[in-house]
């Protein structure tokens, strides 16, 4: 089995295995796409924003200054940047500050 491309976690002769994927960059077409979320959150809204081909550390930082920016919580899941609350004009703006490229997704 090729050692880059596996994807196991947990092995009977190696134990669990460590992989840094939160180090490495993602691959897409690198077009934010920003969408209101309610969807098994019990009605409450949330703004997801992906796309992006930075590394988990760099969308940390990201993720950072958009709580900051909307006055808001807000989470990194697997690539994927939660903000509590609908802010998808304010996403918006300080991201194509930042020099993204937008697209509105979903309802």
């Amino acid at each position: 089995m090729n050692e880059k491309n596996s994807r196991l976690v947990f092995t009977t002769d190696e134990g669990r295995i460590n992989e840094t994927s939160d180090k490495k960059t993602r691959t897409g077409d690198g077009i934010i796409k920003v969408r209101r979320e309610t969807k098994g959150r019990k009605g409450k809204g949330v703004t997801t924003l992906q796309g992006f081909l930075e590394c988990d550390e760099t969308l940390k930082v990201i993720a950072k200054k958009l709580k900051q920016r909307c006055s808001t919580g807000g989470t990194v899941k697997d690539g994927i940047v939660e903000l509590q609350g609908d802010h998808r004009d304010a996403v918006k703006g300080e991201l194509e500050d930042m020099g993204y490229v937008i697209k509105f997704s979903g309802g």
